[in-house]
């Protein structure tokens, strides 16, 4: 079996959406957010290599396509945006403050956790990009002579991390606005947390989507700030 589907060049792109519709189908039966679709489909190929010895460079050969996809789901996210210009224009000092402030957060956060865990600089400016859309993310780490492999694993922790519980913790901490909840969860989570926003509501998602692309533009010009702190 293994060579057989060692093989197929695009096999990887049938089983990353197999494991995603399984992903649907739990949390549609439990409701639990254990079983977020993008937590199951990662679990099941992480788990289907692992079985059948599969190398994930063979994976990768036909999985790395669905990547195509990124750049126009991205671009997508400018439809309820524009549905939602005339709250945008009304709060936009609003928006653009609590966008700022969770780029700062972010900042300051990997700057102590550096100091906590004794990282040098090559760690810390790895885990700097840490919470902006992966093709900026990428582009920072590089410049900034970081781990690009480590940079991409830690943004989609940290995405799949506001997937999960961008909701719950907005419920927690009592964020009841929809505007501060899109803005919060979009700016921590980039594009994976902007998913979970638009299931929120369609404010959320429009908010979400503008603070990937500021909070990315932000990030890219606070590293002048963060660089050389450690």
């Amino acid at each position: 079996m293994k060579e057989f589907i060692g093989c197929s060049v695009f096999w990887g792109i049938g089983a990353t959406l197999i494991a995603y519709i399984i992903g649907l189908l739990l949390k549609k039966k439990f409701k639990l957010f254990i079983f977020n679709p993008l937590l199951v489909a990662i679990t099941l190929c992480i788990a289907l290599l692992a079985v059948t010895g599969i190398k994930y460079e063979d994976y990768n050969n036909g999985a790395q396509h669905i990547s195509i996809l990124l750049t126009p789901a991205t671009v997508c996210l400018a439809i309820p945006l524009y549905e939602q210009l005339q709250l945008l224009r009304k709060n936009y000092i609003a928006i653009l403050i609590g966008i700022a402030s969770g780029v700062l957060t972010s900042g300051f956060t990997i700057f102590l956790m550096s100091l906590l865990f004794n990282l040098n600089h090559t760690q810390y400016v790895t885990l700097f990009p840490k919470s902006i859309t992966t093709a900026i993310g990428i582009g920072l780490s590089q410049e900034l002579d970081g781990y690009i492999a480590i940079t991409v694993a830690a943004i989609m922790i940290t995405g799949l991390f506001g997937n999960i519980a961008g909701d719950i913790l907005c419920k927690i901490l009592r964020i009841k606005n929809n505007v501060a909840q899109g803005i919060a969860v979009g700016t921590a989570s980039h594009v994976m947390g902007t998913s979970k926003a638009m299931e929120m509501g369609a404010v959320q998602g429009a908010m979400s989507s503008l603070s990937v692309a500021v909070a990315g533009c932000m990030t890219v010009l606070s590293a002048i700030l963060f660089e050389n702190l450690i």
